[in-house]
């Protein structure tokens, strides 16, 4: 159910390596439990995070949550797709709802991460 060449987060995002750069998202198991998601505000290109602190939120009929970004570096791509369509985060999460794209400051940032089986295990303990 979870993609095995992610990495997840206990305030359930993913981030997806490559090459250096990071994709993030927000799992399946955070969709389900935020419902319908109407709003999603997401920093802009250029603007640095850092690992573990808030760099946006979601917004559903339920609630807000903040988006917490699993890794550190600067936002090279904002998933513009999401501004017209949030929903998208309830239909693909892993996939065409990414969130953004940031270039690591620290590859070692994704070591202490949970893989897609302890995320599931995680996940379903909650």
């Amino acid at each position: 159910m979870y993609p095995t060449n992610f990495r997840y987060t206990k305030e359930h995002e993913w981030v997806n390596v490559e090459a250096g750069t990071g994709t993030i998202g927000i799992t399946d198991h955070a969709q389900k439990e935020l419902g319908d998601i109407v709003y999603v505000d997401l920093p802009k290109v250029g603007a640095t995070t850092e690992k573990g602190k808030v760099m946006g939120s979601v917004e559903s009929v339920k609630a807000v949550s903040d988006i917490y970004s699993p890794v550190s570096g600067e936002v090279v791509a904002v998933n513009d797709l999401l501004t017209a369509s949030p929903e998208k985060l309830n239909e693909d999460p892993h996939g065409a709802a990414w969130l953004v794209k940031i270039k690591m400051s620290s590859p070692d940032d994704v070591a202490d991460l949970m893989s897609a089986q302890d995320y599931e295990k995680y996940a379903g303990e909650e």
